[in-house]
């Protein structure tokens, strides 16, 4: 089949050919090979042939300095090729992909110009048949096969391919063209007209290559057994040296040695830092360059360097100034806002005290700076971009780092050298790229922290976030005692309650609490809208919200604490419009409730409260989430039994003795609520708490619990709006419980009107927005009492309520 195929191809080949000389390489039938064409006449040779059938001749020439050979400087006998693939450099030059075809000889040249032409005549291989040759074909084979496997440059799939080629045309010129011979003999093979001829002249060469290759690897063998450790080390020396010379690159230890030297006596580091680092480079100066541990060192240096112990960023201490830059970047959030001030203020007094009364003792700034902040409070509040806002006031840098699932102790300290890929923790890696020994350094999700067999990270934190002890934090890595008092460190959390107690002794908890509807309005109008136009394209006079289209998308599209999903649906809406702007279909917009409803389709919430109670036995509660406050519904039903109470709804053991002790109330005050005691025991009684997939505890559902289960024997419905949270005794007491600001808010989100909250929770209505208490009735109670009268339907007495 293969010889079918070329005698095709030689009855395809022209007798007139373009001829490309070819300069210390011979082509061959049957290979590929690349051509790098720079001249210009060879350019247009192949470019010229390109545009016919693409079939050049390739002549080696005698005298490879001849950059244009004439005919007399060629051999008469070359190959024809095919063009393959052409690719033009940036230079001009032509890169050519080429196929051999067949052998020819030149009878006669034609031209001379623009480039060499010439009439030619294929002369194919004579190919003998018979056991000689066959003989001979499985020596060259075996033969070959051996000097690639002495080769240490041929690959070991050679062999396989080797005997996989029948055709002893292919294998020859495959071996040919592989192995590294002379330019004459290669020619010589080529101009050899039969295959017995051209076997013998490799077999030749070959039996001579395997001699030398082999004495060349008995050599080797004997002198590396020979040599010592000591004689091999200074062989490979000298080598390396002399490399190095003809790179350039000679000396370049003692350099290196002297140029770590020369910054550390400028990087004016602290006497520890100094001292170990010295105590490093005096081990480096004395190790080879190629030891394992050299480079160890080298990066360990360069650690040392580049890490600013000294470097700080002057604090902007204007009061004012700072006081605008929080302003412009969030609305309300007055106690963060007065928290920085009060630290501005400090460090401006400190300072400006210590500079007119130096003999005094004083104190220095990062020790006024005794508290670690911690923002709690749910998703989307802002607690993130507050700490932004607090470097861009204060002129600081700004660096974060999240901890959530973060497990390994290591990525707090770091690792210590003696581990391979060592590298200094988290924390020594983000003051390095701050680039200031005084950042603004924000902690993300520090509830979320992990533990397992690799440590403790919330342990690894007690130092870092201690102003007693962190002015002498100590990296694995690094050894060196360095000073994070001057970083201001901010952490942030959704849950106080998974963060471990000796963590949160050492943070000032700042809790930020959710948006009331008005706040979201005027979030989205100062905040979100300008930036979601930025961020679609849009500018400012071809989109406007009324007051009216963003209560429509906070009431009917969003429920949540902070305002992350309603800066989506704000974006949601500006994407719509700008592809009616884009297309033509209009070139302003003004989004109004009625438009709102057409951009986000159906409502994702109803406005008011979300379910109507029109039975006894279920009440609304009010919880806090990792989102914010939120509504729950309890439910009660009974049915003949002994006496029993199930609990369901995935409720933790606080939360299930709260229904225990409701029950217990209920069938003590059975009189007073106007029902037999002896029903409680002939029946059973079901609580559930829906949403059973989400975990449910803790004692402030207890309220809401005891008037389920009095609603449920009484017959009298709980009010539909009222929501009510508070801790229960069987005494009947309604005892003080925490997250009030986040479950009024929640509350008045879900379209309540009133809210019962335990006496003791009065101090924390202040915390209230104004217009929060103005929309709610608040009732305050101190007993269970007083409560079921305002709760229950159908109460003869007013509530005994105190007015938010």
């Amino acid at each position: 089949m293969p010889q079918e195929y070329m005698n095709d191809q030689a009855m395809n080949i022209p007798h007139d050919l373009p001829i490309l000389p070819l300069r210390n390489m011979v082509a061959y039938p049957f290979s590929v090979m690349p051509l790098m064409i720079g001249s210009s006449r060879a350019v247009r040779l192949i470019e010229e042939a390109s545009k016919g059938e693409g079939i050049v001749g390739l002549v080696t020439a005698t005298d490879a300095s001849v950059e244009h050979p004439q005919p007399d400087q060629l051999h008469n006998l070359g190959t024809a090729a095919k063009v393959e693939q052409l690719v033009y450099n940036s230079n001009g030059s032509l890169h050519a992909v080429v196929r051999g075809l067949e052998r020819f000889r030149v009878e006669e040249w034609l031209e001379q110009e623009p480039y060499l032409r010439a009439r030619i005549k294929v002369a194919e291989d004579a190919v003998e048949e018979g056991v000689e040759i066959d003989a001979l074909l499985r020596s060259l084979r075996d033969l070959a096969l051996e000097v690639f496997s002495l080769h240490a440059e041929f690959p070991k799939e050679a062999a396989g391919f080797l005997n996989q080629i029948e055709d002893p045309r292919r294998l020859i010129y495959l071996i040919s063209g592989t192995v590294d011979m002379e330019l004459e003999k290669k020619q010589s093979i080529l101009e050899a007209d039969s295959v017995k001829e051209k076997i013998n002249q490799l077999l030749s060469y070959l039996s001579r290559e395997k001699e030398v290759l082999s004495l060349g690897k008995k050599i080797k063998t004997e002198a590396r057994k020979e040599m010592d450790k000591t004689q091999r080390d200074y062989y490979l020396r000298q080598q390396l040296k002399a490399i190095q010379k003809e790179l350039g690159e000679e000396e370049k230890e003692g350099s290196l040695v002297d140029e770590y030297k020369e910054k550390l006596e400028k990087a004016e580091l602290p006497e520890e830092a100094q001292k170990e680092a010295h105590r490093e480079l005096k081990r480096m100066s004395q190790m080879s360059p190629q030891a394992p541990e050299y480079s160890v060192i080298e990066t360990y240096l360069d650690w040392i360097l580049e890490l600013p112990w000294n470097k700080t960023s002057e604090d902007q201490t204007d009061i004012e100034s700072a006081r605008q830059v929080l302003d412009e970047d969030h609305y309300d959030l007055q106690e963060v806002k007065e928290r920085i001030l009060e630290y501005l203020a400090v460090r401006k007094l400190l300072k400006e005290r210590r500079d007119t009364a130096p003999g005094q003792d004083a104190v220095t700034p990062s020790e006024s700076m005794g508290a670690i902040l911690c923002f709690a409070g749910p998703p989307g509040v802002g607690k993130t971009s507050l700490g932004q806002s607090i470097a861009r006031s204060l002129n600081r840098q700004f660096t974060r780092m999240s901890l959530g699932g973060m497990r390994d102790e290591a990525e707090i300290r770091g690792h210590r050298r003696t581990y391979v890929g060592a590298m200094p923790g988290r924390i020594i890696q983000a003051i390095k790229r701050a680039g200031t020994r005084n950042p603004v350094f924000m902690l993300d999700e520090v509830d979320k922290v992990g533990s397992d067999w690799r440590g403790d990270p919330s342990s690894a934190l007690l130092e870092v976030l201690d102003p007693a002890q962190n002015q002498a934090f100590r990296d694995h890595y690094v050894d060196v005692d360095f000073d994070l008092s001057d970083v201001i460190f901010i952490t942030t959390a959704n849950l106080l309650e998974t963060i471990p107690p000796a963590l949160r002794d050492r943070m000032e908890i700042i809790q930020l609490d959710g948006y009331t509807e008005h706040e979201k309005v005027h979030i989205a109008k100062r905040y979100l809208v300008p930036r979601q136009l930025l961020q679609n394209g849009l500018q400012e006079g071809e989109v406007e919200f009324t007051d009216e289209a963003l209560q429509k998308v906070v009431r009917s599209y969003t429920r949540e604490a902070g305002v992350r999903n309603l800066e989506r649906q704000i974006g949601a809406i500006c994407r719509k419009i700008a592809v009616q702007i884009a297309s033509g279909g209009r070139s302003a917009a003004k989004v109004t409730p009625e438009e709102v409803r057409q951009y986000l389709k159906k409502e994702s919430f109803e406005p008011e409260c979300c379910e109507i109670i029109e039975v006894p036995g279920i009440a609304t509660g009010l919880a806090v989430t990792a989102v914010g406050g939120d509504i729950l519904f309890i439910e009660a039903t009974r049915m003949k039994g002994k006496g029993n109470l199930t609990l369901t709804g995935h409720l933790g053991d606080v939360m299930k003795e709260s229904a225990q002790i409701a029950h217990s109330y209920v069938r003590s005050k059975a009189g007073m609520l106007g029902f037999d005691p002896l029903v409680f025991g002939q029946t059973d009684v079901h609580v559930h708490v829906p949403a059973g997939a989400i975990p449910k505890d803790g004692p402030s559902a207890g309220l809401a619990l005891v008037l389920a289960v009095a609603s449920l024997f009484s017959d009298r419905p709980v009010r539909s709006d009222v929501g009510m949270t508070g801790e229960l005794t069987l005494r009947g007491r309604v005892l003080p419980v925490g997250g009030i600001k986040m479950k009024v808010l929640a509350a008045h989100r879900a379209g309540l009107k009133t809210v019962i909250l335990p006496k003791r929770n009065e101090k924390d209505l202040e915390d209230l927005p104004q217009e929060v208490r103005d929309d709610l009735e608040i009732v305050l109670v101190e007993r269970v009492d007083e409560a079921l009268e305002v709760a229950l339907e159908n109460g003869d007495e007013m509530p005994l309520a105190a007015n938010g």
